[in-house]
């Protein structure tokens, strides 16, 4: 959507990706309406008016609340977009393209706007992020934030694939968590995307590793799958700068996994309240990256 010139290809990749599920043997559309009717029979049920209402009923905002940040976003930031929609439109126009501008046009044409206004590609930042440098960099923050270290444990354990590692997080001298991951893209076996999710979490009711302390707690082990590009010709992974972003947001989820000091399974980690854990992988998100000792061309 980005990059391919072909505008049928693009209408067509569009409109295929917008409609999926919701055609023929494989349409959606009549199990989400019974999700949704589900869910409200389930909120008046427990007196609510919506689900909505229900659902905000155990996260720390309010239903009221969140409708409120909502505006407030789209009030803030819709003058800007429109400014952004009147500039993409004109570079277009500038460039010989004389069709309406529409959904499938906006990604295309607001990339050759950038490349025109900053001489900037994305593929040209991948030199600057390689894997091995954006992983110290992600675990120096981790030592500077949480005064932990992580520390390759490859071997220690077995893996699904040969490019998985294993990572060991240390407080002092004793192991806090440990943690898999799993960062290039294998098409046939892995879907799209990224993201976080526990193998064990921590737990004093359940049986620690074998030679733990009596009494000690069973520690978290959580996993990060990502989808970037894999190593070519024995160089390593160079990365977008999303795909940084990527890696940053979903190692935050991971450490709201792994740092928790709480022993009750059933509330540690990411099972905490919900929408707490998004505060950590938020904040990762947006570090400033001049700090990180990554960023440098090998």
């Amino acid at each position: 959507m980005t990059h391919a010139k072909n505008r049928p290809l693009r209408e067509e990749m569009y409109r295929a990706y917008v409609t999926r599920a919701s055609a023929g043997d494989l349409d959606n559309t009549p199990i989400i309406d019974k999700i949704l009717a589900l869910r409200q029979e389930k909120a008046e049920l427990l007196g609510y008016k919506d689900f909505a209402e229900l659902s905000m009923a155990s996260k720390m905002a309010t239903l009221d609340r969140a409708e409120q940040l909502l505006e407030e976003l789209r009030s803030s930031s819709i003058a800007a977009a429109e400014t952004d929609l009147t500039d993409v439109k004109a570079h277009a126009a500038a460039s010989g393209f004389t069709a309406d501008l529409l959904w499938w046009d906006v990604a295309f044409w607001a990339e050759r706007l950038r490349e025109a206004k900053y001489d900037l590609k994305d593929e040209e930042l991948r030199p600057y992020f390689a894997l091995p440098a954006v992983l110290d960099g992600l675990f120096q923050v981790a030592k500077r934030l949480f005064d932990v270290d992580v520390v390759a444990a490859d071997g220690a354990v077995p893996v699904w694939h040969p490019d998985v590692r294993f990572f060991k997080v240390m407080q002092g001298d004793a192991p806090k968590a440990y943690f898999y991951l799993d960062p290039y893209s294998r098409p046939a076996e892995k879907r799209g995307g990224a993201w976080m999710a526990e193998v064990v979490g921590r737990s004093r009711l359940l049986a620690p590793a074998p030679g733990a302390a009596p009494g000690s707690p069973r520690l978290p082990v959580a996993h990060m799958v990502c989808n970037q590009s894999p190593p070519v010709d024995g160089a390593p992974s160079l990365m977008t700068f999303r795909e940084v972003e990527t890696l940053f947001h979903e190692f935050g989820h991971a450490l709201q996994h792994m740092l928790t000091s709480v022993d009750e399974g059933l509330v540690a980690g990411i099972r905490w309240v919900v929408g707490q854990p998004y505060i950590v992988n938020l904040q990762f998100s947006h570090l400033d990256w001049s700090t990180l000792g990554i960023g440098h061309p090998p």
